[in-house]
């Protein structure tokens, strides 16, 4: 049976993600701030485990948790948009650097506490959820925090779908359109529930000839 992670699981895409791929059948390892307020989660019958990405102690806590344990997916949902003040001609700089340690470097941190699971996993597919707007061939500006946290993303896990290649890890850079969820408003184009079909799709076919790329949830490539 395949054994999936998730962080970030307690609502938008990441609970889309809980909700299909355990109603496939699926051991789903659900992620959270805090599990206690995350109760359509815990209805889907999952288990759920405390995270708080940009804490090492958080991250340590939840690889002592899986020690020993096989994991096939791990998806890196967490993330934010970041300050209301990202203008080039109005930075908030400490919102800046928060949006870096959530979209950027916690996605590392996590994957490196849990490569021995992969390592032991049958799939060993390390997930990132992107977003175009880290594109910088494609930028109409704007959302500096954002833009730049993404971009930086990109760039770390292609170095990481590189490194870890030896170890037979494979890394998707997955961009799921713009949804609507809480981040992404009602007034987006795609519901949840499609992006996560694309993406699961996208997750499926992730061989070595696609990881590393960046590619939206219908799996056309982005420019970097």
């Amino acid at each position: 049976m395949t054994k999936i992670v998730v962080t970030g699981a307690n609502r938008g895409i990441g609970l889309e993600f809980a909700r299909q791929y355990s109603a496939e059948g699926a051991t789903v390892i659900a992620t959270a701030r805090d599990p206690a307020k995350a109760g359509t989660l815990k209805a889907l019958g999952v288990t759920v485990l405390p995270l708080e990405v940009t804490d090492s102690r958080s991250v340590e806590a939840l690889a002592r948790a899986l020690d020993g344990e096989a994991i096939d997916i791990l998806i890196n949902n967490a993330g934010r948009y970041g300050p209301q003040r990202q203008s080039a001609n109005d930075p908030d700089g400490e919102g800046f650097v928060e949006t870096f340690r959530v979209n950027s470097a916690a996605p590392l941190m996590v994957s490196h506490a849990l490569k021995p699971n992969l390592m032991r996993g049958h799939d060993k597919k390390l997930v990132v959820l992107t977003s175009k707007m880290g594109s910088i061939s494609d930028s109409s500006g704007g959302d500096l925090a954002y833009r730049a946290s993404k971009a930086a993303l990109n760039m770390i896990f292609h170095g990481v779908a590189q490194e870890w290649s030896r170890d037979g890890i494979l890394v998707g850079l997955l961009h799921p359109g713009w949804v609507q969820t809480d981040m992404g408003g009602s007034g987006a184009s795609i519901a949840v529930e499609e992006s996560v079909r694309g993406l699961r799709a996208r997750i499926a076919e992730l061989d070595r000839t696609r990881s590393g790329r960046f590619i939206d949830y219908k799996g056309r490539e982005i420019g970097w």
